[in-house]
This record gives structure tokens, C-alpha cells and sequence, in this order.
């Protein structure tokens, strides 16, 4: 081959390697976000893809679909979004909206932000190899509740028995409650289990019985049932006397003792950096299920005051967020 026609193949070869990328800038992607829980934030996720080059109006398309806390809704939200087909859809905080995703598309890729039990709720096949079209963080590492325990027994030490308030129709839950289970049987407290599957089951006889059964503090389990009762559950509690522990910042925030937290905005911006290695070609079955590493601490002293509680120095020095 003479050395003209080979440059002039080179400098085809370069062309359409430019071409190709000015195509790729060109594109607009869409991205879909579906949640159960109407006051679900996707600001961090879609900050994150600013950063990493992404612009709405420009080479992205952002939007948010919510169930406005009706389960019932997901399903007929999720074939909508895959009506409209998207490149990626990612889903919110909890189980059932990645599921109700999965459930209408197989071709799609999905991100979820956070779900406890992702093998368990049939959502991937293993942490490390998801397989299929679905892939995300999860919420739960494997000795967050042992943490969350050792941290209330610092405040109300010498407890024999913590009650426990969960959704037992969640996989994480029972996932949550095992390791808890293991972590109070150390030193021999003893677990009491308040179960509700709607708003509507939980009550003050229920919250009685827990008392009754010598629970001198609470556990809350998070999922998006539990979570959307917070108010009821801390005013009793409060009343009761009992000091809270939960796994979501709005528990802390609308006056439980304490939460004890996987950083949710972290997540959102890894889940950010999952939809930017699929758009550039990754496979979701291919990349990992990523236990957090980020934790925060959330400590409301107004909260401690009313019940009289002394909290040590050590764990106060150690808050992320302290709510006078």
C-alpha cells in the first residue's frame, strides 16, 4: 500500500471517530426516575450528572414519576416509562418501585438508589454479578444494625429488651431483623417485634404491648411503610417514653433520638455514576451491588432533654448532625 492512500485511511479512520463523538454529544439521553414516596428528592443524582457532563435541555432529558406513596400506581407508572423508552430508569428509595420496574421491562437497563435486600426481593441474582437488566446500591451493610444497637445501649445502657417496629412483608426487613437478632443476643437483650403491614395496624394498645413486654426503648426498621408513619410513631414513643432509634433522617428530624444512617445523598450520587457507565456502554448485570460505606449520625438533643437522658460526650462528639 503506497504511504498516501495508507494516511488518507488514517485520516478517514480519524474522521469517523470524530464523527462518532460529535454524534455521542449530540444525543440526548433520557433518564426516567420512578419513586414511591412523593417528597423523594433526585436532586443529588441529577447534580451529579451535571458534573459529569449531562445537561437538561442540552444531552439529557430528567424525568421524575412518583406513586404519591400509592404501591398501587407503581406498576402502570413503570409501563408508562417504558412506553417512552428511555435509556436508563432509576428508581427511589425501597423495594417496590425497582420492582415494579423490573416487572415491565427486561431490556431496559435499572439503577436503584437504595434497596435493602436486592437478592432477596429477586431484583439481581448475586451482589457481585446482578445479571440481567438491573443494578444499584443497597442500604444495608452487614453489621449497620449491630452499630445502631451498640449506639442506643449507649444512651439507655443496661436494657433488657428493645422493642422492634417493622414491615415483615419487606425481604429487608427480615434480612435487618436477623442480623439485629445477633447482634442483641451478645449480651442477652431481648428482642420484641411489633409487626404492621399497613398504617392502619399500627396503634397505642399495640405500642402497650411492646411496654408491657419489657421494652424500655425502640428500634425502627426502615422501609417506606415505616417510614411514612413517622409521626405517629415518634409522638407515641415519645409520650411512652421510650427512646428511638431509626434508619432514615426524617425520623430524627421529626423528633426520635436518634438515626443512624447510610448516607442516602451518597448513594444518589453513585447511583449518578452507574447511569453514566451505562450510557457509555456498561452493562447493569455486569457492575456490582455496592454495600454503603458512608454513614451519619443524627443525634436530637431537644429530644433527649424531654426524657431525661444524659448523653455521653464521646457520642455527642461523634454526631454528624445534633437537633437542638
Amino acid at each position: 500500500m503506497r504511504r498516501r492512500e495508507f494516511l488518507g485511511l488514517l485520516g478517514g479512520a480519524a474522521f469517523l471517530d470524530a464523527q462518532r463523538a460529535v454524534t455521542q454529544t449530540l444525543k440526548t439521553y433520557r433518564v426516567d426516575f420512578l419513586s414511591l414516596d412523593p417528597a423523594e428528592d433526585a436532586s443529588a443524582i441529577v447534580g451529579r450528572l451535571r458534573e459529569l457532563g449531562y445537561s437538561e435541555g442540552s444531552n439529557l432529558t430528567f424525568t421524575e414519576h412518583s406513586a404519591q406513596g400509592d404501591p398501587k400506581r407503581l406498576r402502570s407508572l413503570a409501563d408508562a416509562i417504558v412506553a417512552e423508552k428511555p435509556d436508563v430508569i432509576v428508581t427511589g428509595w425501597g423495594t417496590l418501585a425497582p420492582k415494579a420496574a423490573k416487572e415491565a421491562t427486561s431490556t431496559i437497563p435499572i439503577v436503584f438508589s437504595t434497596v435493602g435486600d436486592a437478592v432477596g426481593a429477586g431484583l439481581v441474582q448475586t451482589l457481585a454479578r446482578p445479571g440481567g437488566n438491573v443494578t444499584g446500591f443497597t442500604g444495608l451493610s452487614t453489621d449497620l444494625k449491630g452499630k445502631q444497637l451498640q449506639i442506643l445501649k449507649e444512651i439507655v445502657p443496661g436494657q433488657q429488651a428493645v422493642g422492634v417496629l417493622l414491615n415483615p412483608d419487606t425481604p429487608y426487613s427480615r434480612l435487618a431483623l436477623e442480623q439485629l437478632r445477633a447482634a442483641a443476643a451478645v449480651d442477652g437483650t431481648r428482642i420484641e417485634v411489633l409487626e404492621v403491614r399497613s398504617p392502619d395496624e399500627f396503634s397505642t394498645n399495640r405500642m402497650d404491648e411492646l411496654v408491657a413486654g419489657g421494652a424500655r426503648s425502640l428500634f425502627v426498621l426502615e422501609d417506606p411503610l415505616t417510614n411514612s408513619i413517622r409521626g405517629r410513631v415518634v409522638d407515641l414513643a415519645r409520650t411512652l417514653r421510650l427512646p428511638t432509634m431509626a434508619g432514615t433522617t426524617e425520623y430524627a428530624l421529626v423528633g426520635a433520638l436518634l438515626s443512624y444512617v447510610s448516607d442516602r445523598k451518597y448513594r444518589q450520587r453513585r447511583t449518578a455514576d452507574y447511569v453514566d457507565k451505562i450510557l457509555k456502554g456498561a452493562k447493569p448485570g455486569d457492575l456490582p451491588v455496592e454495600q454503603p460505606t458512608h454513614f451519619r449520625l443524627l443525634l436530637n438533643l431537644r429530644t433527649a432533654r424531654e426524657m431525661g437522658l444524659t448523653i455521653p460526650p464521646t457520642l455527642l462528639a461523634r454526631a454528624d448532625e445534633v437537633i437542638e
